[in-house]
């Protein structure tokens, strides 16, 4: 039996400044910036399935993502490229009405993506 889990705990995003970060992803996802920093460079942010944690001890110029390493998802993805706009952040057109990269206030390159609907 494999010991590794076919699942994914946890992706690190280097970011400058913990406390910054903190406030920029929480109100880009809508959720509660109301957890403490951990050991004066980790925030654990809440999320449905895979952790993000941000992490200020790995951050350097050269560590940022230069092409995405996640995504995140959108049920809208104009919609969401909209809201994106709105908070003034570095993004790419709507390609093929599925998904859009932007950056972060670090530079990080990241993606949201349309997911499908569910079926039943």
């Amino acid at each position: 039996m494999n010991p590794v889990s076919p699942q994914i705990g946890t992706v690190f995003v280097p970011v400058s400044d913990i406390e910054e970060a903190r406030d920029w992803y929480c109100g880009m996802l809508g959720v509660p910036a109301d957890d403490k920093v951990l050991l004066d460079h980790l925030y654990i942010l809440p999320m449905e399935g895979a952790g993000l944690v941000l992490d200020s001890r790995i951050y350097s110029p050269g560590a940022v993502f230069q092409v995405p390493a996640f995504h995140f998802n959108t049920a809208d993805i104009h919609a969401a490229h909209v809201f994106m706009k709105t908070r003034g952040v570095e993004l790419t057109d709507v390609n093929d009405d599925q998904w859009f990269n932007f950056r972060d206030p670090d530079g990080n390159v990241l993606m949201i993506c349309q997911i499908p609907p569910a079926t039943e």
